[in-house]
């Protein structure tokens, strides 16, 4: 408790970060009464729940991220404690990138302002989803705090392990996070000389050997689960997948031609490295680390070519960082951060990246709170099917018991699964899981073994004619609502 106290006795933060926080959990509270609708967060729930009753994941239930984002869902118990446990996770990440920019830049206290209000509100506004709980906004606090350690401290073995360690722990929420590691190498190597080349080595061992450390223990508390193949497959092999799996007619082309966009984006990186060890001596140390952040966050974004703005996240701390620089300095790098900014705006621009409208969420919840609309109305505006999975869910509660499980084929599956806390008779949670890495035989037998006592099928699910033959012929039809149908098994 004393340890405790001292901790927070040296944690001196300036009035205006106060209020920072203050503002940003107010941003955050129409977050709390968002309904449950966001597919990747039922998703974590399905197996957080999974987890709270005894599952194991990977071998019992599949999704293809590393634990701790399922394990957080188990925590949490529910969606509303989920947000709760990203809110205060991400004033954490807030001040981490205030201790951060505060200690590379130390006089540039205008620049410490600017740079954190931006990143706040970038990590919070629904413009890139800050307002969903996604395994971005869990991983970028840890490599904060790695980066803060390994610029401010000095790079023993122990600050450079537990930096290794931090990011680590930063990509067993999400594999990607592994890719910010390239940036702080690059910086180090930069900066080498032969007589301090065979320290860089020794900081590159510490930092790889705290990365493997946390994830190595994962590998072996997995084997003695008995589910060691299964965890690499899902959480690790899997996302190999992701990569240009939105470009799905270049399967079939050569090595090279299918993956040249990769290599030319890897390219990039190269040569923006090249870039700045060739400017080193022009360029301060800062706009060296945060450019090669950058290259390294951007590569990473990019993997999978997909255009979810929550990807977008993991470049934001030096995307802050190089805006506070062109806001507030006034020197020549003022113009010079001018060209990685250049670079941050084309690669959304490219790759077409969505985005959510601000406005419109933060209207809808006044709406919402002063009376203008009701829950059905305000829930119906985040998707058109909320209210039929709360029914659906509802009607679970009310007749099955916890232990029963339950099949359902819809696009919102999960959704209705983590509402009503049943889980499937499958290890799959999700239409597309069974589509991608799944086939019908394996549904049917399982269906078949396993008899879930309720089977329901909802109008906006994926086409599964032979699905319906089956729950014809060994279930009954006892009840639809809204268009949806609800069968129950009954021994014949």
């Amino acid at each position: 408790m004393n340890r405790i106290k001292k901790i927070i006795a040296k944690i001196d933060t300036p009035l205006w970060l106060e209020i920072l926080f203050a503002v940003l959990l107010i941003l955050r509270i129409p977050s709390f009464f968002e309904p449950y609708y966001y597919g990747d967060e039922m998703i974590y729930l399905t197996l957080g729940e999974g987890v709270r009753q005894g599952v194991p994941l990977y071998l019992g239930l599949h999704d293809n991220k590393p634990p701790l984002l399922y394990l957080t869902a188990a925590v949490a118990g529910n969606l509303f404690f989920f947000k709760v446990i990203l809110a205060f996770w991400s004033l954490i990440t807030v001040y981490g990138f205030w201790k951060l920019i505060s200690s590379i830049f130390p006089e540039k206290k205008t620049l410490h302002k600017i740079s954190t209000i931006i990143f706040g509100l970038l990590t919070t506004l629904p413009l890139l989803e800050g307002n969903t709980v996604n395994a971005e906004l869990f991983m970028i606090g840890p490599i904060i705090f790695a980066f803060w350690i390994l610029l401010t401290k000095k790079n023993n073995f122990k600050n450079v392990f537990i930096s290794g360690g931090l990011i680590s722990i930063a990509a067993l929420f999400k594999i990607p996070a592994a890719f910010d590691i390239l940036g702080i190498v690059a910086f180090w190597a930069i900066f080498v000389k032969k007589d301090t080349f065979f320290e860089f080595i020794k900081k590159c061992i510490y930092l790889s050997l705290g990365f493997i450390v946390p994830i190595g223990l994962t590998f072996i508390w997995y084997y003695f689960a008995g589910a060691l193949k299964v965890y690499l497959v899902a959480a690790f092999l899997q996302n190999f997948g992701y990569v240009s799996s939105w470009r799905p007619t270049d399967i079939a082309k050569p090595f090279l031609v299918k993956n040249a966009p990769l290599l030319i984006r890897a390219g990039i990186f190269v040569l923006g490295i090249g870039v700045l060890f060739i400017s080193k001596k022009k360029f301060s140390k800062n706009f060296i680390f945060v450019s090669a952040w950058l290259l390294a966050t951007l590569f990473a974004v990019t993997l999978s070519e997909r255009p979810y703005p929550h990807y977008f996240v993991q470049s934001i701390a030096p995307v802050s960082i190089l805006l506070g620089m062109l806001i507030t300095l006034k020197t020549i790098e003022q113009s010079l951060v001018v060209i990685p900014l250049t670079l941050v705006f084309f690669v959304p621009f490219y790759y077409k990246f969505w985005y959510y409208p601000t406005s419109t969420y933060y209207l809808r919840f006044i709406d919402f709170v002063s009376g203008k609309i009701t829950k059905d109305v305000y829930f119906s505006k985040f998707s058109p099917n909320v209210n039929m999975n709360y029914k659906l869910a509802d009607f679970l509660i009310k007749s099955s018991n916890k232990d029963d499980k339950i099949f359902i084929w819809s696009n919102d599956a999960p959704a209705i699964y983590s509402l009503s806390r049943r889980l499937p008779p499958t290890k799959y949670v999700a239409d597309y899981h069974f589509l991608d890495f799944s086939n019908k035989e394996y549904v049917f037998d399982v269906l078949s073994k396993n008899k879930p006592k309720f089977i329901i099928i909802t109008p906006n699910s994926f086409r599964f004619p032979e699905l319906s033959d089956f729950v014809q012929k060994n279930y009954y039809l006892i009840s639809e609502v809204d268009s949806s149908q609800i069968w129950l098994y009954i021994k014949k």
